[in-house]
Formats: C-alpha cells, sequence, structure tokens
C-alpha cells in the first residue's frame, strides 16, 4: 500500500497567547461533546496545530491544567520520581534545567537516555524471533521514527495511532511519538476496520503508522477521516515504507521538553460494558511504573519478562514495555498471537524470570499438560485482568513449582493499584495496595465500609488517568476528587487482603436479595467438569430477575450429566436464592480483547431466547 499523501490544508485562525479567536467547528472532532467552551491559555492551546486552535473538553482540561501556575510561571515544575534508574540524568539541557530548577522533562529519558549515559547501552532491551535489539540501538531506532513523525508533519499534542503487531517497530513508534511531544494511540490490532475508523475519528489522529498486513479493509475508508493527513506502511517494502523513512533518518533526536502533565499516550479501553473510551495519559504517569515494578516486583536489569497479552492493553504495556525498561531488563516481545505450545517453546529459548498472562490463559496451559520443569527459569508469575480462581492458582503451583501473583490494574490506572507479593501471596485473594496508591472501599452511598463488608473500590495512584478523552459524564462518574473510581466490588480482610466479588453492575438481586456472581461461579468451578463460568442476572419469561449460568465443559465433560450435575452441586451448596434459573453448556465465553467475560453479551442471550 503506498504512502496517503498528506491533504491540503485550509487556512484556520492561529490560536495566539492562549485565546481562541475562531468560533467552534461542530465538524471538528476534537470538540467537546459535552458541551462548554475551549480550555483558555492550556499549554494544548499553543500546540503550534498547524494554526488550528485545540479543543480540550471541559472537566478533561480541569484536571490536565490542575497545580499548572508555579511562581508566576505558566508551566509547572516537573515532578521527577526517585530513585531507579530514572534518576540518572544524562543532561541537564536533555532534561530541561532552566535556571537550576526542572521545568520539564520527557519520559523517553528514563526508559532509554538514562540506560545509554550510565553504560547500559550494550545491553539486550527487546528481543524477537528475529533478532535482539540493544538499548543504544533501540535509542537510535526511537530518534530515527522521531524523525520520520516530524516529517510526516506531526507536531507537539497531536495523535499518532498505531496499528501494529508486538515487536521493535511498536516501541519505536510508540516512543518515537513521545519523543517529539505527539501523543500515541495504539490500536488493538484484533478488532475489524469499523473499529479502527471510529477510534481514528475519535482520537482525531493526524499520522497512522500501521503494517502493511493489517491495513487492507482500513484502506477503502481512510478518505473519510479529514483530519487523518498521512499513513505510513510499515513491512511493505517500499521506498516510502516506515523501515526506508527510518534508514535515511538521523539517529540523534533530542527529547522535546514537556512537562510530567503533558499528554503522552491514550489507551481505549476494552469495553465490558459497552463502548470503548480512551483514557488519557500523562508523560509522569509512566514513570509511576517503579511502584508496581521495583517496589513489588523487584525488577532488575537481571530480569527477563515475558507477557501473553498484546502492548495495546495496558497490562502488557505496562509490564512487558515500560516495567523492563525503566528498569533496564530485557522483554520479549512476540507479533504472534498466544499458544500454549509456542509460549513453551518461547520460555524454553528466552528463560523469563517473570511471566505475565491472564486467568483463562493459565487455564489453557494446565489443559496443555506441559512438563512439570517448563517454568523452571521464572521466579514469578504474575495474573490480572479478571478474577484468579483459587483452583487455577492451587494447580499451577502444584504443577509447576511457581506461585502466580494476583493483581488488579485498569486501563486508567496502567499499573497494578492491589498485588500480591512474592513468597507471601494467597489463593483466592487479589493482595494487598500497592506502594504509592491509597485505596478504600464505598457502598452505594459513598460511604467506607469496614472489613468484612464489600464496597467498590476507589484508588488514588500517580499513574492514573485524568480522565477519558471527549467523554466528559463518563470522567465525572469514573474521577472523583483525585479518586477513580474502578467498579470492582471487593471485601478486605482484617490482614488488608483484598477479596474480588466481582463487578458492580454484575452484582443483581433475586427475591430481594443479593447475589454476587463470583460467589456462584466459585461453586461451579469446584466441579471437575468445568473449564469456565460466568453467571448473569437476567429476566425470565415472568420478568423477574433470576441467576443465569454459563459453563464450558472441560474435555470429555458430557452435556445432560453434567448440568444435572451442577444443578445438584448448586442446590447443596447455594442457598435459594443464588441457585440459576437454567445452567447452560457453551463454547466460549464471550470475551473483551482483554480476556474479561462481556455479561451484557450473556444477559442478552437470556432475555433474547
Amino acid at each position: 500500500m503506498a504512502d496517503v499523501s498528506r491533504r491540503p490544508r485550509t487556512a484556520l485562525p492561529v490560536c495566539r497567547g492562549g485565546r481562541h479567536r475562531a468560533r467552534r467547528s461542530r465538524a471538528h472532532p476534537l470538540s467537546d461533546r459535552a458541551g462548554g467552551g475551549a480550555l483558555r491559555g492550556h499549554r494544548l492551546c499553543r500546540s503550534r496545530d498547524r494554526g488550528r486552535p485545540r479543543r480540550v473538553p471541559r472537566e478533561l482540561a480541569r484536571r490536565l491544567a490542575r497545580r499548572r501556575r508555579v511562581g508566576g510561571a505558566r508551566h509547572r515544575a516537573v515532578r521527577r520520581l526517585a530513585g531507579g534508574p530514572g534518576a540518572c540524568r544524562p543532561s541537564a539541557a536533555a532534561d530541561g534545567i532552566v535556571n537550576g530548577h526542572t521545568t520539564m522533562a520527557n519520559a523517553t529519558l528514563s526508559f532509554l537516555d538514562d540506560h545509554v549515559a550510565n553504560g547500559r547501552g550494550a545491553r539486550p532491551a527487546i528481543v524477537t524471533v528475529e533478532a535482539t535489539t540493544t538499548y543504544a540501538e533501540l535509542l537510535g531506532l526511537v530518534c530515527r521514527t522521531g524523525h520520520v513523525l516530524r516529517g510526516a508533519g506531526v507536531e507537539r499534542g497531536q495523535r499518532v495511532a498505531l496499528l501494529l503487531p508486538d515487536g521493535v517497530a511498536w516501541a519505536a513508534a510508540f516512543f518515537g511519538a513521545l519523543r517529539i511531544g505527539a501523543v500515541a494511540v495504539p490500536l488493538n490490532t484484533r478488532l475489524g476496520a469499523a473499529d479502527w475508523a471510529a477510534m481514528l475519528a475519535d482520537s482525531g489522529a493526524r499520522v497512522l503508522v500501521g503494517d502493511a498486513t493489517l491495513l487492507g479493509d482500513l484502506t477503502a475508508t481512510l478518505g473519510e477521516r479529514p483530519q487523518l493527513e498521512r499513513v505510513i506502511v510499515a513491512g511493505d517494502g517500499g521506498n516510502t515504507a516506515l523501515e526506508a523513512l527510518q534508514a535515511r533518518a538521523s539517529d540523534t533526536l533530542p527529547a522535546e521538553p514537556v512537562d510530567d502533565e503533558a499528554m503522552a499516550f491514550w489507551l481505549y479501553t476494552s469495553g465490558t460494558t459497552g463502548g470503548a473510551k480512551a483514557a488519557v495519559h500523562r508523560h509522569g504517569d509512566l514513570l509511576a511504573c517503579r511502584h508496581y515494578g521495583i517496589d513489588v516486583l523487584g525488577a532488575t536489569e537481571g530480569d527477563r519478562i515475558l507477557a501473553t497479552s498484546k502492548l495495546f492493553f495496558a497490562y502488557a504495556l505496562g509490564n512487558a514495555l515500560l516495567i523492563p525498561l525503566y528498569a533496564g531488563a530485557q522483554t520479549f516481545l512476540d507479533a504472534r498471537w498466544a499458544e500454549p505450545d509456542v509460549v513453551a517453546r518461547t520460555v524454553a529459548a528466552f528463560r523469563p524470570t517473570l511471566f505475565f498472562s491472564v486467568p483463562t490463559f493459565y487455564a489453557r496451559m494446565l489443559r496443555a499438560e506441559l512438563a512439570p520443569d517448563t517454568f523452571r527459569s521464572v521466579r514469578a508469575c504474575v495474573s490480572a485482568g479478571e478474577r484468579l480462581p483459587a483452583e487455577i492458582y492451587d494447580a499451577w503451583r502444584t504443577r509447576f513449582g511457581v506461585e502466580i501473583l494476583d493483581g488488579l490494574g485498569a486501563t486508567e490506572t496502567i499499573f497494578m493499584v492491589l498485588s500480591n507479593r512474592p513468597g507471601a501471596s494467597r489463593a483466592g485473594s487479589t493482595g494487598t495496595v500497592v506502594p504509592g496508591t491509597d485505596a478504600r472501599l464505598l457502598d452505594a452511598d459513598g460511604r467506607p465500609v469496614h472489613d468484612g463488608v464489600p464496597g467498590v473500590l476507589h484508588v488514588r495512584t500517580p499513574s492514573a488517568s485524568p480522565g477519558y478523552w471527549s467523554r466528559a459524564e463518563a470522567t465525572r462518574r469514573a474521577f472523583v476528587d483525585g479518586w477513580f473510581r474502578t467498579g470492582d466490588v471487593f471485601v478486605r480482610d482484617a490482614d488488608g487482603f483484598y477479596h474480588h466479588r466481582g463487578r458492580a453492575d454484575d452484582v443483581f438481586k433475586v427475591a430481594g436479595q443479593w447475589v454476587t456472581p463470583t460467589d456462584v461461579e466459585h461453586v461451579l468451578l469446584a466441579h471437575p467438569g468445568v473449564a469456565e463460568a460466568a453467571v448473569v442476572g437476567a429476566a425470565d419469561a415472568g420478568g423477574l430477575v433470576k441467576a443465569f449460568a454459563f459453563v464450558v465443559a472441560k474435555n470429555g465433560a458430557r452435556g445432560e450429566r453434567l448440568t444435572d450435575e451442577l444443578a445438584a452441586l448448586t442446590a447443596e451448596r447455594l442457598p435459594p436464592h443464588q441457585r440459576p434459573r437454567r445452567i447452560a453448556l457453551v463454547d466460549e465465553l464471550p470475551r473483551t480483547a482483554t480476556g474479561k467475560v462481556q455479561r451484557f453479551r450473556l444477559r442478552e442471550r437470556v432475555e433474547g431466547a
């Protein structure tokens, strides 16, 4: 596919001095959908965006602008995190030291430049099936990519969409955008052209960096994206391909000075209850990786990290790219989608010390009957994305001799906010609060609950997003006074361990009594013939809400006999209101791209039957 040439620009009023002099354009894709004017004087307004006034949603602008004024200057002094590799600064000029005061910084310095400046440039950074890339080589490639993006017309604050498989090119495009002060917007490669087109329109991306094998169906709709000025194709071998442009660019590029409140990247949520939203993240958010990566996992430059999730997920971005590069470790990036046999071969060759996956894939690995010494190099396995059943935890530790550290993070936080600790994990628990994070459980009226009482988890953490792009109402619901409402229901025990009880919007009442789906699922999963289970509340033929169960059977389990046994099991162990009205066997559960069960799809099946 050839380069999409840059579209001619029309003259637009210039935003000078932070004061908008142009009327709002209803067609502008970055306008505040919830209403309200642009943010006067905000740095995003002064982004030199080709003379185009920058619009920022009012609620998001308020959060981004917090603490902007310091000593009368119209910028905030950067708050560099102390400790770890990021504490070393290669040069005052690059780090934005002005008159003895740190005013601005760029997150790429802590993940790349600092390692090269401190003698770690020759160490492996990224390992793929094809090659190993050192920190010095990665820094050079990031600088080359930054030049390519600038040559494509990308300016500070503008969005660069990434539609790439995992690999060195993904990392170079991501950090290349950050290097020049632009905003990286990774897209889920498992979605389709319609979803990608919607995200391109929502993000207002000016440039798309896409893999030649993924762009096919999307190409026909690119003409409908008026703000998209250029597509840079990776892997097509042409003279204008990403690789050719990188080869002609310089491998040095000073990092654009930005403060830690400047937008760095967006991640689209997986949409367990409907449409995806873009969670905005800032340069300062990336540096908070040390709280989980260093303080909890103890990651060092001697670690080798492998994750089965992909980099457009927060789970993999945080644990398979940001944490290893911050710690000076090496990470294995694989363009292939994870399969038990492929992962087992990768583990044997790469010998990871930290392994990240999700409960569903851990269950698949157990069913694959791998050798007991498969994970002998791994000092800790990590799980997130959904609740880790105690049965999987116990079976994994028995089979492979390695504990699984269950934890909780989110697209809105990037990194874990709850986690078990190495050597002190508890089956069935999501662990304790990660250093640097505050947590509280609130009831439906917003009041704190006591230990042993279910409540919705709210967290205050340095990596939290300030809000969703152009989703003012969703931002107001999820982010309140510096706290992020996760929507997950937990119970905290007397030792400070948190136990997951489902999502706040999953809990339902039957005959006036609350039913927590995970309680019923726990009983169903206790049956040896059940691989997966999900329970939802839905209206029956009489319009009354009842519990309905969906079960994926293990190999060899027989249908009618299994459902009869499960009905007997739930009747024995559960009170009447919690017992499923019907138990349906399915080949698979509907899941988001991150592996979370889409319960609203299951409710639709019941109510549409």
